[in-house]
């Protein structure tokens, strides 16, 4: 019986010395920064990673798709991200947070504030104070404004200035929020879904847009990404987060004019997810 005993501890013992192995492992392989663009259907949704294990969550997609792909990038005990951002609320960025802030605890949430008056709207007003209630501070969105998760750097490039409280008509052009991340020479633009009217303001502001990955606006829609944004971002490679739908998205236009740009074109409805890792020197798409 003792003896049965003693080799039970030890084969434990032996179990767990390659479980944390293979933990060290995995931390030491990880990239300083993933950036996983998320298939979620016609909608956007990107989870962002650090090896200081920063997790930080871009739009949440249309539907409760995005509570899956979560539970696959997260230890099923860890029910906390770092930052929230929702780039405008619409139902397509915005339905899958209200699943997300339901299940997850964030410490920050940064959006525009901007006024609706749909009931998903309503649900999103309500699940804000009850994070607020758990500790969650509410950020709101405008230019200049600069968020630092260890190495890299998240900054606002639009809306100019805080639309808190106004009512909006155009929430895709007026108050999109649009983010530059930085990480060293590597960088990655979330352009929401902004058109060319906003990218002209952008580029009038001289605001730094220039970036290595682009997330392309609006599922490629052909009033966003105009030629002389895409001159100014000068991106290697570019994102559409597009689903079956009935607007033709990516349009035709759209396509053409990042092909005359050389820009390596991704789509979420075809490639499924879109997995970048970077050093803050090269980029590496991940299989």
């Amino acid at each position: 019986m003792q003896k049965n005993f003693v080799l039970f501890i030890a084969g434990f013992l032996f179990f767990l010395n390659i479980f944390a192995w293979q933990e060290v492992f995995d931390l030491e392989s990880r990239f300083p920064l993933e950036v996983d663009f998320l298939s979620v259907g016609q909608g956007d949704s990107a989870f962002i990673q650090t090896s200081e294990n920063h997790q930080i969550l871009i739009d949440g997609g249309p539907t409760s798709a995005v509570l899956q792909k979560l539970a696959e990038r997260m230890p099923f005990w860890d029910k906390t991200l770092d930052l929230v951002v929702l780039t405008h609320p619409e139902s397509d960025h915005m339905q899958g947070l209200l699943y997300v802030l339901q299940r997850y605890k964030a410490d920050y949430i940064l959006w525009s504030g901007i006024k609706k008056t749909s009931s998903e709207y309503k649900e999103w007003v309500s699940v804000l104070e009850k994070q607020k209630q758990m500790g969650a501070k509410i950020l709101i969105a405008q230019s200049d404004q600069e968020i630092k998760a260890g190495k890299i750097l998240i900054d606002t490039i639009y809306p100019f200035k805080s639309l808190e409280g106004q009512e909006i008509k155009n929430t895709s052009n007026d108050s999109c929020v649009v983010s530059r991340l930085v990480f060293g020479k590597n960088s990655f633009l979330f352009s929401g879904d902004i058109d060319a009217k906003a990218e002209k303001e952008i580029t009038k502001s001289n605001e730094v847009v220039q970036s290595t990955v682009l997330k392309v606006a609006h599922h490629g829609s052909k009033y966003s990404t105009s030629a002389l944004f895409l001159e100014n971002i000068n991106p290697a490679a570019a994102i559409i987060e597009v689903g079956k739908n009935s607007y033709g998205h990516p349009t035709a236009e759209t396509l053409q004019r990042l092909e005359n740009s050389g820009i390596k074109i991704f789509r979420t409805d075809r490639d499924g997810d879109v997995k970048f890792s970077s050093d803050g020197k090269n980029i590496y798409l991940q299989k």
